[in-house]
């Protein structure tokens, strides 16, 4: 019996690995974007001069940084509660942007407690506005009410740039982001903002979060408008207002605990979106404990299963057999620990590219199967926080309601 539970877990993993866009190559980043637009341009037969940022603009090439002409603008929106530990250097990354044309910042304080406003006030930048939100009605979380305010307030741009007020951007992060969406007509482009992976409960959960958010959602079949697929991540999405617009708005996600993949849903049915790893854009929150990368999954965990106690157990069923039957049939002995360490080592093998992305040792991929059990139990307990009524649980509110 072991040894056929160890031969279809093998299975599964080979499917994975050859059957699901080759996700775990980490192969969708910016700056394989930057290398791909400039081997383009250098082909024969092609005019790099036509690589234009929008109808009726010049060329990108001829655009420069005190040259405002051509550029669409750009308004910023960052809901903030809480986060006057971080908000100078979030506020202040955005503020330092290289962009060319319009762009101004509009912070939405969502009913923080402590000197978040104050902070980033005190940044005495004419182009932030720093907005005092009002408490969310019922039907929205609190985090899109607040986006919405600070859409509302935007005026009509023609991009709206949503990041977290935790999220630091290198300065040329959004001239980037508004070349890649006008030279290939996105209407979404978002980048998963780098985490800290520094302490030891990061370096052990944190490379493998994105490894399987990946597995989740292949960025290649994202990025790939033929196919349904479709996410993006909070922490930077460059949309486009028009098509945000005709998506029905963010009040079309209001009660969304996961809200930029269903954003990203509606927006891939108005046009081609992107989505991919980057180092231009990086989180400044630290998860010190295992405790606290628990609750940033917890959070999100059964909403991502539509709160079904069907789906739940199917899930915990299918991790079990990704991770745990490996490790089981590689201890058991005969047949099932040749298939149990066959399974452990093509894990380990596509472990490696986002090991190398994050800058861990290779031999953190021996651990994935434990890793795997540790999401087993936050996916769990994700369920018993929802049935407990504090699901979505976010500084001080409790924002997940699962269907009765």
């Amino acid at each position: 019996m072991m040894a056929l539970l160890a031969l279809l877990s093998l299975a599964i993993w080979l499917g994975l690995l050859f059957g699901r866009g080759f996700f775990w190559l980490a192969r969708e980043r910016d700056d394989q974007v930057e290398l791909s637009s400039r081997a383009s341009a250098a082909r024969p037969g092609t005019n790099p001069a036509s690589d234009a940022v929008g109808p009726g603009s010049r060329p990108l090439r001829e655009l420069g940084r005190d040259d405002n002409l051509g550029w669409p603008s750009v308004v910023a929106v960052v809901p903030a509660r809480n986060e006057s530990d971080v908000i100078t250097r979030s506020i202040g990354s955005l503020l330092a942007q290289d962009y060319p044309g319009s762009f101004r910042v509009i912070l939405v304080d969502d009913e923080s407690t402590d000197d978040t406003a104050l902070a980033a006030r005190a940044l005495g930048d004419g182009r932030l506005e720093v907005l005092t939100g009002v408490a969310h009605p019922q039907g929205w979380t609190g985090k899109l009410f607040a986006v919405s305010q600070g859409i509302a307030k935007a005026g009509a741009p023609d991009y709206l740039w949503l990041t977290d007020a935790d999220i630091a951007h290198a300065p040329d992060n959004l001239r980037r982001l508004v070349a890649h969406a006008e030279r290939n007509k996105l209407v979404l482009v978002s980048l998963m903002a780098k985490l800290r992976c520094d302490s030891f409960a990061e370096r052990f959960l944190v490379p493998a979060f994105i490894f399987f958010f990946d597995m989740l959602f292949p960025f290649a079949w994202v990025n790939d408008p033929r196919k349904r697929i479709a996410a993006a991540a909070g922490g930077c999405m460059l949309v486009k207002r028009e098509a945000l617009e005709r998506a029905g708005g963010i009040e079309a996600i209001r009660m969304e605990i996961i809200d930029d993949c269903a954003l990203a849903r509606r927006l891939k049915a108005q046009g081609p979106i992107w989505l991919g790893l980057t180092e231009r854009a990086e989180s400044l929150r630290a998860y010190p404990r295992v405790a606290d990368i628990h609750h940033m999954v917890s959070r999100s965990a059964y909403a991502q299963l539509g709160y079904s106690p069907l789906v739940l157990a199917a899930t915990v069923l299918g991790m079990a057999l990704l991770y745990v039957v490996p490790l089981a049939g590689f201890l058991s002995g005969g047949l099932a620990a040749l298939l149990g360490a066959l399974t452990w080592a093509a894990m380990t093998i596509a472990f490696q590219p986002m090991l190398h992305f994050y800058g861990r040792s290779p031999f953190w991929g021996l651990a994935l199967p434990l890793i795997g059990i540790f999401y087993v139990v936050f996916t769990i307990d994700s369920a018993v926080q929802t049935w407990r009524g504090r699901g979505g649980m976010w500084k001080g509110r409790a924002q997940a309601i699962a269907p009765t």
